[in-house]
């Protein structure tokens, strides 16, 4: 028999057992190996005669259920993200007024110069970003407690199915959740797939998920355009990185990517009740590079973004005629057709390349006002709608992930043909995907 007939009769095997058996051979053979072990164990075991179900076994009937589980992981992160929203707004209102006051009394320094660049760069850039510190770490501590309590595995064993359904198994599911909190573990955790195709799969849609550095910019627009429906906004942005992240691999697994994926086949660890250590331990893990990037990155990019508002001498601050007024004027055409062709949006998502929070950074140091109606003069200053706000937050969630992701996809392919080649797909993903919200929502709204 040639190689071509093997291959024929093994597709037509593999259609018959799902036609049959409805599920795919890999889970077929699984469950029968498994039912072989548990048949050979009742032969040579001694068992009690009433086995009872241990409380781990009781919630995965309903937790890992087939027809269930997927809802109840959406329920549960919807949940999350209302949890964040409702306790977060007292702390960003403290926050709030204390840069508000800084930066009254920064304004007053002399020279002038010095105290435009305290009160409209560094507080005014600054200040906008830390402002989300109090819905950021509570969403790490959100995701801290699902971890240790047992059910992010589970969410990884429920995504299995779906999953398989576009080439890959559950265990990619794993670094795409930990790209909720960064994308740069994210990655990494890619070691731990065997298939090579499998890996580089989900190295490459990794990025659209979306990280805690995103957050703010989220947590900004939703809190400007959607006031009532904040935490639902946000949940979408999750949701879209997910399905988009999910036909980007049906896409790569069928073109440059083609080949068959691994086994998924993992032990469901008992559900344990999280410690307050352990969960603030890894809420500062992940928290921590949120505060080093403010005092590094954002730190020096707000003040380069002052010095470009501020030259040529003599001009209005922030104004088209300044260096960083013509440089987004330059591009700005490119995201016209997504509603947002301003220099000032085109000259924040150019420095989001450093990384995302400096979008934020950039918009505050640019429009150099409070931190809390920051949100307010964009929607006054560059007419925006709550429709431009979405395909605008739909970019930056889906567009080029920051510099330091790169570095990591090119470290862990090897290759700097794939790390180009991640960072010029994304931004053309985001730019359909903004343009055919925009343009297809103003035949409804418009």
């Amino acid at each position: 028999m040639s190689r071509e007939e093997i291959l024929q009769t093994k597709d037509k095997i593999i259609t018959h057992l799902r036609g049959i058996l409805g599920d795919d051979a890999e889970t077929i053979i699984a469950e029968r190996r498994y039912g072989f072990i548990s048949g050979l164990l009742k032969d040579v075991l001694k068992k009690p005669p009433i086995e009872r179900l241990t409380l781990s076994d009781n919630i995965d009937k309903v937790v890992v259920n087939r027809w269930l589980g997927i809802p109840l992981f959406l329920a549960l992160m919807y949940g999350v993200f209302q949890f964040v929203f409702t306790l977060s707004g007292p702390f960003m209102g403290w926050i709030d007024q204390f840069f508000g006051w800084l930066g009254g009394y920064a304004s007053g320094v002399s020279p002038d110069w010095l105290g435009s660049l305290l009160a409209d760069g560094i507080i005014g850039g600054l200040g906008s970003v830390l402002i989300f510190i109090p819905p950021i770490f509570l969403l790490f501590i959100a995701i801290a407690v699902l971890e240790d309590c047992g059910y992010m595995a589970r969410g990884a064993f429920v995504m299995d199915r779906l999953m398989h359904k576009i080439g890959l198994h559950g265990r990619s599911f794993i670094p795409m959740i930990l790209g909720f909190g960064c994308n740069i573990p994210g990655i990494m955790a890619c070691r731990t797939i065997e298939n090579p195709k499998d890996r580089l799969t989900t190295i490459l849609i990794n990025p659209f998920m979306s990280c805690g550095a995103r957050l703010p910019i989220f947590v900004l627009l939703a809190a400007a355009f959607f006031t009532a429906n904040q935490g639902l906004v946000v949940f979408s942005m999750y949701i879209i990185g997910i399905i988009v992240a999910i036909i980007m691999a049906l896409v790569l697994r069928k073109s440059i990517l083609r080949g068959p994926s691994g086994h998924f086949v993992m032990e469901l660890p008992p559900y344990r009740l999280p410690t307050i250590i352990g969960v603030l331990v890894h809420m500062w893990e992940r928290g921590r590079l949120f505060l080093i990037k403010a005092g590094t990155i954002i730190f020096g990019v707000v003040v380069v973004v002052w010095l470009l508002s501020s030259l040529p001498w003599g001009v209005e601050y922030a104004s088209a005629e300044s260096w960083i007024g013509q440089i987004g004027s330059f591009i700005a055409p490119i995201f016209a057709p997504a509603g947002f062709g301003q220099w000032q949006a085109a000259v924040s998502l150019l420095f989001g390349f450093l990384a995302k929070e400096v979008v934020v950074g950039t918009m505050g140091a640019i429009f150099a006002v409070e931190e809390g109606i920051l949100g307010g003069a964009i929607a006054a200053q560059l007419g925006w709608t709550p429709l431009v706000a979405f395909a605008f937050m739909v970019f930056c969630l889906l567009y080029v992930p920051c510099v330091a992701a790169i570095g990591v996809i090119r470290g862990e392919t090897n290759s700097w043909k794939w790390a180009g080649f991640a960072a010029l797909y994304t931004t053309v993903v985001a730019w359909i995907a903004a343009t055919l919200i925009f343009q297809v929502g103003r035949l409804f709204v418009s």
